[in-house]
């Protein structure tokens, strides 16, 4: 009788142990085959470039309709790791918040994260004398009822624009912080350095690197957002790529760069995993009730201006106050509107009132 998935991966950890030079790394291919082998086209991607810039050791992600759908991500610590005091880092403190799907593990102990909270523990088998494993009683079947259960989740839908906001703000700022990471490290691509060159050169001169991975990944989210609003394929179908021909053509700065930075060249770039998390959680968001939430007021509020002070609030709520992105009713800037008009035309002499003003 052939052993199952976990029991083979146990014992490929055990051999590692046994051997006496095993590290964090030696135990990754055994991983990667036992969460592979637990679903259909599920595929364990681990990228030392992307690790490197701050993102976790595997992405698993799934073939669907539209490409590649990401299902999660899994941190992987050497054997014997505290997980408690892990789950205390600044790096778990980072990954919490912005990744809905979540495993950290020693290889023998698994802890599963559901939205910033843990949802299920569960452990293989302890390290004996020797290196030899001592399985857990039901351990096997815990561990992998556990990683099924990780590998089968799926997020409630967003149909909030509040929601929609958090979600997109917790993943825009794990994307700046990459990038921020790829100039400390100096693995910034050829790409990135030249669109430092060109912000330096159009907006702000001397940009400092944490300020411009800011406006970059904010520029990123939001243009997609604008993108999706305009989307009008299938619910699921958009994506990064095309996403620039969906921008409205009134807004053509915005439509020109983003053609930029979410073409192909993007592709090299370590987060652009999570770029395409972005378009995908926009694609799976019920975009007419998110936007039906602008029209309790008045159909004419423009979402795509509207929804910028919602997403700030929930990115970086002392930049929008000190920015004063505040949203203003259209009925009440009417009435300024009117007001001005009137004032003009009956204190100041300006028949035409704010036509000749203007």
């Amino acid at each position: 009788m052939a052993a199952s998935p976990i029991d083979t991966y146990r014992r490929e950890i055990e051999k590692a142990l046994q051997a006496g030079n095993a590290t964090e790394h030696t135990h990754r291919p055994a991983l990667k085959t036992l969460i592979q082998s637990l679903a259909s086209g599920v595929t364990a991607t681990n990228e030392p470039k992307h690790v490197e810039c701050g993102a976790p050791d595997f992405i698993i992600s799934r073939k669907a309709q539209h490409g590649l759908m990401t299902l999660g991500y899994l941190e992987a610590k050497d054997v014997g790791k505290d997980l408690i005091e892990i789950e205390r880092s600044d790096q778990m403190k980072r990954y919490l918040p912005a990744l809905p799907n979540l495993i950290l593990t020693d290889y023998l102990e698994f802890r599963w994260y559901v939205a910033g909270e843990r949802r299920q523990s569960a452990r293989l088998a302890r390290v004996a004398k020797g290196g030899k494993l001592a399985p857990e009683q039901d351990g096997p079947e815990a561990v992998t009822d556990l990683l099924t259960a990780f590998l089968t989740h799926e997020a409630q839908p967003i149909n909030t624009p509040k929601e929609l906001a958090l979600r997109m703000a917790r993943l825009t700022h794990f994307i700046r912080d990459m990038i921020v990471t790829a100039f400390d490290v100096q693995s910034a691509s050829a790409t990135l350095r030249d669109l430092h060159k060109a912000f330096e050169k159009a907006l702000i001169p001397n940009l400092p690197i944490p300020q411009f991975a800011d406006m970059f990944a904010q520029t990123l989210a939001y243009g997609l957002f604008a993108a999706r609003c305009n989307h009008r394929g299938l619910r699921g179908s958009f994506k990064r790529l095309g996403a620039a021909a969906e921008i409205p053509k009134t807004n053509p700065f915005l439509r020109q760069l983003f053609e930029t930075i979410t073409g192909n060249a993007l592709d090299e770039e370590p987060f652009v995993g999570f770029v395409d998390d972005l378009a995908q959680l926009l694609a799976d968001t019920e975009m007419d009730a998110v936007l039906a939430d602008f029209g309790k007021r008045t159909a004419r509020e423009d979402p795509v201006v509207h929804f910028y002070e919602t997403f700030l609030a929930a990115y970086d709520p002392k930049l929008r106050e000190s920015r004063g992105v505040y949203y203003t009713p259209e009925p009440v800037v009417s009435y300024i509107v009117r007001s001005v008009d009137y004032l003009l035309k009956t204190r100041f002499g300006c028949v035409n009132g704010l036509l000749l003003a203007s």
